[in-house]
């Protein structure tokens, strides 16, 4: 057996090479202008993270509909609007060999009542209790809705494509609409959208084959799947290995492994524990067991502490390793490692004493997000800025760019 070294490249499915085995992991950015387009800030933080040194980074949630944002300032491509704008950050994105994945997403439910007249969701569950007060109850999506959905999906690939953007990656994890479609626990549908896991899995296979036919077959589409949602009747480990079966049958190129939503956040590491032994990854475990049921390529992200932890995930049959918030603290991370340096994290948890804050991890998020903003702009980054000066930051800037948002679309 060869033993894989981080520097190695490695060659997908559809036939593309990743010059090495670091995948800079989805952050959202919140960093667009007011109508969604990109910016000059958006395009100097992917030229940063580009000239870093990961193989593959994967852009922050860019959204398909404009009246649907996970987060102020989201990108979105509903059509050839912003191509131009597109263009440049792919460009800047793609320099050094890089590759640059856009990440697209639908939020469903868990889309804050600021940022949307109206949450939709495969039924009309809320989330849970307390989270009333951020978080609309959404209504349940006709099925012409959720086809039309799906082409929505298509058409941004397509256009991603054509800006530039060397893949694309479909976000159905964390709670947002695909995982709430996978999930028996918000997904109680009694049509052929529900029911039973074949019913449940239906959108993301038809989505999944959707943009296949709009970029072909040798364009790389992977997909971010939760290995379960740690929630009592959620979305579990079985189904996940069954649905990432059936998506590797049908060539998915790339499967970055994460778990967990806004209700149980457990993809910012939150009452997660690392894998078994010395191993560091949260869901290195479970990756494992898919390797079982397929030999599609498999990201783990989440928990990487030391080089030497993410030079243990490749020895374990991972082929890629994924790296997130410390990416935000340090863009430059990859490279150092590549040059031998013995890298430990400083990453920590984020917390106010605020429970409500806490609990759903809101800062785990924002705090970073500031972070990036800093990178954007040409500035170091703060690696110790306090939480609560954070808090009040995130509050100022969303309660303004709502306002923004609002003037913008009279």
């Amino acid at each position: 057996m060869v033993q894989l070294g981080l520097g190695d490249s490695i060659t997908l499915p559809c036939g593309v090479k990743i010059k090495n085995r670091f995948l800079k992991s989805a952050m959202s950015e919140s960093l667009a202008t007011v109508d969604h387009a990109p910016t000059e800030e958006l395009c100097r933080l992917y030229g940063v993270w580009a000239q870093g040194g990961s193989g593959l980074v994967v852009t922050g949630n860019v959204m398909i509909d404009s009246q649907a944002l996970g987060e102020p300032r989201n990108v979105v491509i509903e059509n050839e609007r912003d191509l131009a704008e597109l263009q440049r950050l792919a460009r800047k994105g793609t320099e050094h060999n890089t590759h640059l994945w856009v990440q697209l997403n639908h939020p469903g439910k868990q889309s804050l009542k600021l940022l949307s007249k109206e949450a939709v969701a495969p039924s009309a569950i809320p989330l849970g209790p307390g989270y009333d007060r951020l978080f609309a109850p959404p209504r349940e999506l006709k099925e012409q809705e959720i086809e039309a959905l799906i082409e929505r999906f298509a058409r941004a690939a397509e256009i991603g494509k054509k800006a530039g953007f060397t893949g694309v990656q479909i976000h159905a994890a964390h709670g947002y609409l695909i995982n709430q479609f996978l999930s028996p626990l918000h997904n109680q549908r009694s049509d052929g959208w529900g029911g039973s896991l074949e019913n449940r899995m239906r959108f993301v296979i038809e989505v999944y084959q959707a943009i296949r036919d709009r970029v072909g077959s040798e364009y790389p589409v992977g997909i971010k799947l939760n290995s379960t949602d740690f929630m009592k009747g959620g979305f579990s480990e079985e189904e996940s290995m069954a649905v990432i079966k059936k998506l590797a049958e049908l060539g998915i190129d790339l499967i970055e492994i994460s778990g967990g939503n806004y209700e149980s956040p457990n993809f910012v590491g939150k009452n997660l524990q690392p894998a078994q032994g010395s191993r560091e990854a949260y869901f290195l475990d479970f990756a494992e067991k898919a390797k079982g049921v397929t030999d599609t390529p498999m990201a783990v992200t989440g928990g990487f502490r030391s080089a030497r932890g993410m030079k243990l995930a490749l020895e374990n049959g991972v082929e890629m390793v994924g790296l997130a918030r410390s990416m935000a603290v340090d863009p430059d991370l990859p490279n150092r490692i590549l040059q031998g340096e013995p890298y430990e994290s400083p990453i920590r948890p984020i917390q106010t004493g605020i429970k409500v804050i806490d609990r759903i991890a809101l800062l785990e998020v924002t705090w970073y997000e500031q972070q990036i903003e800093r990178i954007s702009k040409g500035k170091p980054t703060k690696p110790y800025y306090p939480p609560l000066l954070s808090l009040l930051q995130t509050i100022w800037k969303s309660g303004g760019q709502v306002f923004q948002k609002r003037r913008a679309s009279k």
